[in-house]
């Protein structure tokens, strides 16, 4: 998995009016946990721009004053209005013990559904996975070559490799939307379907 290097400072003063005013100045005030003690410590929002606002997955180099972490981002906050970071929790990794992260999902192969006059609609754009860091994918991919009008993959129906997917598995993570023009073909062709299986019997 792709990693993003992060430079941090820790922080001696730890009240609202520090962390306003590193917000100000264009820092991150933000904590790691996890290991044998929590660092509080602030770092350039601009660092923050490869990890935050994108679709893909990272670990985080974390370099403080000298000191090197290997992390993830755990929680992230912002303000409400102007939406820049307040705040951010960084997870210490450590080998041989598994984490979980949110990995995006990503469609391979070409629906008969969208040749059909279909539309790919994604309903979940993340799956939530456990694994140990050297296991854990940068995304899963979701075999959409066989979905017809009306039809959809499950969580259940992703093969997972030395990874625990948590979601539940009889939830869907994208589908062929048929479109509304053809809704009402969809019902008859099912119902002639329906006839000339009865009449055959």
């Amino acid at each position: 998995m792709k990693s993003v290097e992060i430079i941090g400072f820790k922080r001696a003063n730890l009240g609202k009016t520090e962390a306003k005013r590193l917000r100000a100045e264009g820092y991150v005030p933000s904590v790691i946990y996890g290991g044998e003690e929590q660092i509080h410590f602030y770092a350039p929002m601009i660092l923050f721009r490869d990890l935050v606002y994108t679709d893909e997955a990272h670990f985080v180099n974390l370099n403080i004053e000298g000191e090197t972490f290997e992390a993830i981002l755990q929680d992230i906050q912002f303000h409400p209005v102007s939406e820049i970071i307040m705040h951010a929790d960084f997870l210490q990794l450590f080998r041989g013990t598994k984490i979980k992260m949110d990995i995006p999902v990503r469609p391979v192969g070409t629906p008969p559904g969208i040749q059909q006059g279909g539309k790919l609609i994604k309903k979940l754009r993340f799956l939530t996975i456990k694994a140990l860091p050297k296991d854990m994918p940068e995304f899963i991919e979701a075999n959409v070559s066989k979905l017809g009008l009306g039809k959809s993959i499950k969580v259940g129906e992703i093969p997972s490799e030395n990874f625990e997917i948590l979601n539940s598995p009889l939830v869907t993570i994208m589908g062929i939307e048929v479109p509304r023009a053809l809704r009402g073909k969809t019902v008859e062709a099912e119902e002639e379907e329906g006839d000339e299986e009865a009449a055959a019997e």
